[in-house]
């Protein structure tokens, strides 16, 4: 199908076409030189018009959901309070339970508040785009898929099954992806503001293989591009970067890696970052911007979670981390807007993963 797109400098009407997909910077809503949209808000804080108050503004004076918006708003601190008394409480007894409930009030609120993000936005209707911060509701993501990864891992824990080894990652990033996806529907698809064709992601057929492979053509270039910088990094920084999937050492933790980082991951992320961020800011800030707020999201994302023996440790491995994710994290994000189609960008990661996956697991095999 091929839908009708406004002229330019005209807003899309929330949701658009079933089929829509990613388009051409000629094609996103313009105003400005830069390809950004010439709104009314342009200058007021996320979420705000002129006369309106912001996501960061508490009050409910001409909120379209001031219920959604004060619960969403009220859980959030409560989850933060909860979690830090969990946290500072000396290991006792209570507090792994303070930590989960915590974490699921937290859950809660942010996505309260991301729902009522979007209410506000569709009802100004000043955006091309009409939903959801993407970092609203990555944040909310990340007390949710704890949750998750909690909930999977005590059942493993009793039947025997390491929850740091192979399939306790596998498990992980499933549970991972299923919340990108799930938050995606409920906040994005199913208010409105994005359809599932308009971020590239359309059902598989013959033509995605092609996309998947012309994708994967692009990981040997965007690692020839990241191991120099890595290198050189690696070289001004004292501290030795750690895969987030440590080589197993035997054959079928290896397949297990190779399904968790080059299947599912990839999958999961790509939704996430490409096919709703991407398209999100692109249609807001025009390609090149949404192009390099994604890749940037992208990376820094991937260093949240980054840990090390001594503060200065973590901040050198967060800064290799960061800087040698930008390479694959632009292509990932230039092929997605050119080829349309979320499958070119899962072909690139899947790839990348799946090359520097096998390269570590025949690194430690050959005992160098």
């Amino acid at each position: 199908m091929s839908p009708s797109d406004p002229p330019a400098g005209a807003a899309r009407p929330p949701g658009g076409d079933a089929s829509a997909a990613p388009r051409d910077e000629a094609d996103f809503p313009t105003g400005e030189p830069g390809g950004a949209v010439d709104r009314p808000d342009a200058d007021q804080p996320d979420g705000a018009t002129p006369g309106r108050p912001g996501a960061g503004t508490f009050t409910i004076e001409g909120r379209r959901a001031p219920a959604l918006f004060v619960v969403g708003w009220l859980a959030t601190l409560v989850g933060i309070g909860t979690i830090a008394v969990a946290l500072l409480s000396g290991g006792s007894a209570a507090a792994p339970f303070l930590l989960i409930g915590g974490l699921v009030v937290l859950s809660f609120g942010l996505t309260a508040g991301a729902g009522s993000q979007a209410i506000e936005r569709r009802a100004i209707g000043a955006r091309a785009y009409h939903g959801p911060s993407p970092l609203l509701v990555f944040a909310a993501s990340i007390p949710i898929s704890l949750v998750a990864v909690i909930l999977i891992g005590l059942p493993m824990t009793l039947l025997g099954i390491a929850v740091d080894g192979p399939a306790g990652r596998l498990a992980s990033v499933v549970a991972q992806a299923c919340v990108y996806i799930g938050l995606i529907r409920l906040l994005v698809v199913d208010t409105g503001a994005l359809t599932w064709g308009a971020m590239g992601v359309r059902r598989p057929d013959l033509s995605v293989l092609g996309d998947l492979a012309g994708g994967a053509l692009w990981a040997a270039p965007a690692i020839l591009l990241t191991i120099p910088i890595a290198a050189i990094l690696s070289a001004l920084l004292p501290v030795t970067p750690v895969s987030p999937l440590p080589p197993a050492g035997e054959t079928a933790g290896f397949v297990v890696n190779l399904l968790a980082g080059a299947v599912v991951a990839p999958f999961g992320e790509e939704i996430l970052f490409r096919a709703f961020a991407t398209t999100a800011w692109a249609a807001d800030l025009g390609p090149r911007r949404g192009l390099i707020r994604g890749a940037l999201f992208f990376a820094l994302a991937h260093v949240l979670t980054i840990s090390g023996g001594t503060a200065g440790e973590a901040l050198a491995l967060a800064v290799i981390g960061f800087a040698s994710r930008i390479p694959v994290a632009i292509l990932l994000g230039w092929l997605f807007l050119k080829r349309r189609s979320i499958w070119a960008p899962i072909g690139l990661h899947a790839a990348f993963n799946a090359l520097l996956l096998v390269l570590g697991e025949a690194t430690v095999r050959s005992g160098v």
